[in-house]
């Protein structure tokens, strides 16, 4: 059982069965971890095996001494640049994004990649935020329901690895409180037995409570809905991902269509555990840096890329004659092409930007509106990386929730209006943005980090959209609003803070 949703899967609520119980036939495997050494006492046993050093003492996932190692002079470069960036972080996110990516995709360094996916999700400030949560959410009971199915859980995540292999031992405790205190922080979610390796990940390089949150973000910000009852964001994500394919790989996808392999059967456990079941550690590792950064659309570029490499030729189809052998080829990816380098340069290569999801979004969500009707959870809106997240909560920490991108200051200095006034004029109104209209006697000037805009009468005041001056504003983009002149400089700023919510009334 996958998870152990309040209603059964015929139930009214779910009205397609057939998609659920596929679903949850693509899950069953989650209890038979195919790297599991069996018994405890196996594991024990084996005290002369030494661990990678990932901490895996064997399975499929344990790194061989031979593996390439990054040249310690570049590996310590690589930390450096690093720890500059962490000093500045919202710095180089708000303004030197591209490059936080390349070093995102060039690898972590490991001694610092805890602090950096905390960075990176944002749930380093959630956690700060909620000083004394993480500890109220322990103490308090729980759904027994769902406490049952997480004690059951726990020994089948990671049995290899060093942190999980102890029934009882400090990880699966760790675990067990994270998932826990989960279900009592989302109780309309409760669990789903997904979440717990993707959990185990984030446990293997933080606390707990860093881990908590870490796995807050994930499943709010990056995979809304994943995890909820009914799985139907992770359908709506599989003919995302098979339309996809019929542009990345016309043969995979001719193969699959031929058989009826639907995609909800072999891409299941690869999005929501993001291939962290099924990709060797050091290439699991990496992929997951990428993802922090970037978001959603790495999974999809990791899945496409390896069916493209497992049925993307006419040689490679010999051996999948049916449905039978295309799931045995899928389920059991041949090493060469999971192997950490190749794979990388390939997800990379692959040009399937978040614009190209989205908008593939939103047509397989129509589709699925005429074929299925309405969706019976409502999804959070996903955000598509670090990037996305730092800009929603820049939006969201300004005015009590106003989405307006940065803090404003308000000056009312005649002589730097005239100053500067004609200047910014020239610069901003080409792009269509931020424009005042009338009265000039009194003016507000609007700082955006460093970008001031030219200063903006407070009897009309147009809201757009000024990109290149650093402005993101929500509401449509020609929203008038009469303010009233205001004779006294003092009255300013309690002006400007009654804008959001007269625009919003």
């Amino acid at each position: 059982m996958v998870r152990a949703s309040r209603q059964p899967a015929h139930s009214p609520r779910n009205p397609y069965p057939s998609m659920i119980s596929g679903t949850q036939e693509s899950l069953a495997g989650f209890g038979d971890d195919a790297s599991s050494m069996g018994s405890d006492s196996e594991v024990n046993g084996m005290t002369f095996r030494k661990t990678d050093k990932y901490g895996f003492v064997g399975g499929a996932q344990f790194s061989e001494a031979g593996e390439r190692e990054l040249n310690v002079q570049v590996a310590r470069e690589r930390e450096r640049k690093w720890l500059e960036m962490f000093k500045n972080w919202n710095k180089w996110i708000s303004r030197r994004f591209p490059k936080v990516k390349l070093r995102c995709r060039k690898g972590i360094p490991s001694s610092l990649r805890s602090l950096a996916w905390q960075l990176l999700s944002n749930s380093k400030d959630l956690m700060d935020q909620n000083r004394g949560k993480f500890e109220e959410l322990e103490r308090q009971p729980g759904d027994p329901k769902w406490l049952d199915i997480i004690e059951k859980d726990l020994h089948r995540q990671f049995p290899f690895h060093e942190m999980f292999s102890a029934r009882g031992g400090h990880g699966q405790q760790d675990l067990y409180r994270i998932l826990k205190a989960y279900t009592i922080y989302r109780p309309d979610e409760g669990y789903c037995q997904a979440q717990a390796p993707v959990a185990a990940v984030l446990l293997m390089h933080m606390p707990a409570e860093q881990a908590f949150w870490c796995l807050v973000q994930i499943c709010e910000k990056y995979l809304p809905g994943y995890y909820s009852a009914g799985l139907e964001a992770i359908q709506l994500d599989g003919e995302i991902f098979f339309s996809l394919l019929r542009k990345v790989s016309p043969m995979a996808y001719r193969h699959l269509k031929k058989h009826k392999i639907d995609p909800i059967l072999y891409m299941t456990e690869w999005f929501m555990c993001v291939f962290s079941r099924t990709l060797p550690w050091a290439s699991v590792l990496r992929i997951w840096d990428m993802f922090f950064c970037e978001g959603v659309k790495i999974i999809f570029r990791v899945g496409l890329v390896l069916l493209r490499q497992v049925l993307g030729s006419v040689d490679k189809l010999r051996d999948c004659q049916g449905m039978y052998e295309t799931m045995e080829k899928l389920r059991n990816i041949p090493p060469e092409y999971m192997r950490e380098e190749l794979l990388v340069h390939e997800v990379i290569s692959l040009t399937v930007t978040e614009a190209v999801v989205e908008r593939e979004r939103v047509v397989q969500e129509k589709k699925w509106l005429v074929s299925r009707g309405e969706f019976q959870l409502k999804r959070s809106r996903r955000l598509h990386g670090a990037h996305a997240i730092y800009e929603e909560r820049q939006r969201t920490g300004s005015f009590g929730g106003y989405p307006l991108r940065t803090s404003s200051s308000v000056l009312s200095l005649p002589g730097l209006r005239r100053s500067k006034e004609d200047h910014w004029k020239q610069k901003s109104e080409p792009y269509g943005s931020l424009r005042g209209i009338g009265s000039t006697s009194n003016s507000l000037c609007i700082l955006s980090g460093i970008f001031p805009c030219r200063m903006l009468p407070l009897d009309r005041v147009t809201w757009g959209k000024q990109s290149r001056l650093g402005f993101e504003l929500a509401p449509p983009p020609r929203v008038h609003l009469q303010c009233g002149v205001q004779s006294q400089e003092s009255r300013f700023a309690k002006e400007l803070c009654d804008i959001p919510n007269r625009l919003l009334a």
